[in-house]
């Protein structure tokens, strides 16, 4: 299949759909791909490194009307020149490109017409798996980093503290609104920099990953979660906004640096920042609204302007990404070439709406509008009665008329493990079981024969056996008690344990080839392979943080 990368034509866009690397994976696996001539060159990738990566340059009405794939980074537009660029694809053709159906219904709509089979990046469901595909955080990481890089250019001030001969400089305070994925990167760009951070979210999950990043979590006390559907916040009630905005206004008159990235999806940005607090900022301080093009969490933003207010600067940048062309380009062309390997790839592409990650980016198919996708099916739990997933609790329900009430049901088995009890009592009971039967055993050897009966080999036998099951006992309940997700530093323990077994194995497998060496030499084997297998899985992790 053929697969088009086309230019930008937006004044302020630099990035490219595809990079020369993604590119030649692409070429790889099977896509022949062309290149609209100087597409990548603002994001600083010439014409001849897709050439040397093995993609055809071509001209604009070959890129757009031949391919059967055809990837952008911005929805369509009508071109300088007057073009209007969904007019340039052919019947049939797959666009791939950030779109947000729910603002631009006439694109859409423009787009079926012309039997379009369209996705878009932007509706990618917030779910594990599709992390790879997620444009949006990719982007988003990159704005919230380049946030705190701009503030720092029109701040006029150290991030961090310094103590000088000429006298002392107090570090900025830099209050961040909305910990999302771009508010999390700006936390920690601001605090690698020296600055006090302080973090606002109306989810109260969000707490833990502002503190771990170092920056202070801001609460008001009204008890009200702001967890909306897909990692998005809600709509707050009118006596949260108010204890919000008394707290804001507090912080104005005290940080010098404000970051606002609250979106809430499908609807205008939400007002957080107000005139009234801008102008009790001090001057010189600096507010950066990431939220600009969908209007602006700022009063006084101007989008894709920067604009001073009684001494304080606005930033409404509209272009954060693009203005590191280069890594954003790379890391979207990325989020593309996992969405067309889930797609099938050269080889099966096809809309497979069994995919949820297909499903719920297809906006068009064959100009047919599929936008939004169904609610998921409740999914069975462990007993085959449905439970609906979060999204569809969180869905309102029908009331329906009373039913009379069911005949009292029999109070659910508990020893199964599921249904009404959790699965840990029933393996809590299998280590008692387990222990009542070793004691019975140890008894049964230790005081079943007489002291001056008992042969050396038996009492040997009793106390080795008595290590070993203690050592079972005390290693189940170390695992058992440690969350899953510190199992893999855990290794780091069970390392030295198994360093433990290794010399107990090479000294009681010492002597003749008996039971004792035997056992002995197993012990060896499995301790080897869990130490090789700890460092292995140790290096992986340490080459992930490594530059």
């Amino acid at each position: 299949m053929k697969l088009a990368i086309v230019k930008e034509t937006r004044p302020e866009e630099r990035r490219v759909a595809v990079a020369p690397a993604t590119a030649a994976r692409l070429i790889k696996a099977g896509w022949e791909v062309i290149v609209e001539r100087s597409a990548g060159e603002a994001a600083s990738f010439p014409d001849r490194d897709y050439e040397a990566a093995g993609a055809v340059v071509v001209d604009t009405p070959t890129a757009w009307g031949s391919a059967d794939v055809v990837v952008k980074v911005r929805a369509p537009e009508v071109r300088a020149d007057g073009t209007d660029e969904a007019t340039l694809l052919r019947e049939g053709t797959t666009l791939i490109s950030f779109v947000f159906p729910a603002q631009n219904p006439e694109l859409v709509a423009r787009l079926a017409a012309r039997k379009i089979n369209l996705l878009a990046m932007d509706c990618i469901p917030r779910i594990s798996r599709a992390q790879k595909v997620d444009a949006l955080s990719s982007m988003a990481n990159i704005a919230g980093y380049r946030a705190v890089v701009e503030a720092a250019n029109k701040f006029g001030s150290f991030f961090t503290g310094q103590f000088t001969a000429a006298g002392k400089v107090p570090p900025a305070k830099v209050l961040i609104i909305g910990a999302g994925v771009a508010g999390l990167a700006a936390i920690a760009a601001a605090k690698s920099l020296g600055a006090i951070v302080r973090a606002f979210d109306v989810r109260p999950s969000v707490a833990e990953q502002i503190t771990s990043l170092g920056g202070e979590f801001l609460t008001v006390t009204v008890a009200e979660s702001g967890e909306g559907q897909g990692g998005y916040a809600k709509e707050m009630s009118k006596e949260f906004i108010d204890a919000e905005m008394a707290l804001f206004r507090a912080q104005a008159k005290d940080v010098n640096i404000v970051i606002t990235t609250a979106l809430i999806p499908g609807k205008p940005a939400p007002k957080l920042w107000l005139t009234d607090m801008v102008e009790s900022m001090k001057p010189g301080s600096v507010i950066v609204d990431l939220a600009a093009e969908a209007g602006g969490n700022c009063e006084c933003t101007r989008a894709g302007e920067a604009v001073v207010h009684k001494g304080v600067t606005i930033l409404g940048y509209t272009d954060m990404p693009s203005r590191m062309a280069n890594v954003a380009s790379d890391l979207y062309g990325t989020n593309i070439w996992h969405l067309l390997d889930e797609m099938g790839g050269a080889a099966k592409f096809a809309f497979d709406h069994s995919n949820e990650i297909v499903r719920g980016a297809l906006v068009l198919e064959g100009g047919e509008k599929r936008w939004p996708p169904p609610k998921p099916e409740p999914k069975p739990d462990a007993k085959g009665d449905a439970k609906p997933d979060a999204k569809a609790a969180a869905a309102p329900k029908p009331v329906e008329a009373p039913k009379p009430a069911p005949a009292a049901a029999p109070a659910p088995k508990k020893s199964h493990g599921h249904g009404g009890a959790p699965a840990k009592p029933m393996n809590g009971q299998i280590l008692v079981a387990a222990l009542i039967a070793f004691v019975g055993a140890f008894l049964g050897l230790r005081y079943g024969v007489s002291a001056k009966d008992m042969s050396p080999d038996t009492n040997d036998l009793l106390q080795r056996l008595t290590v070993f099951v203690l050592a079972v006992f005390v290693g189940w309940q170390v695992v058992w008690n440690v969350t899953p997700a510190l199992h893999t530093p855990l290794m780091s323990v069970t390392n030295a344990i198994s360093g433990i077994i290794v010399v107990g194995g090479l000294l009681g497998g010492s002597g003749s080839l008996d039971t004792a060496a035997i056992v002995g030499i197993a012990a060896i084997l499995f301790a080897t392979i869990n130490i090789v297998g700890g460092f292995w899985v140790t290096r992986r992790m340490l080459a992930m943080f490594r530059k």
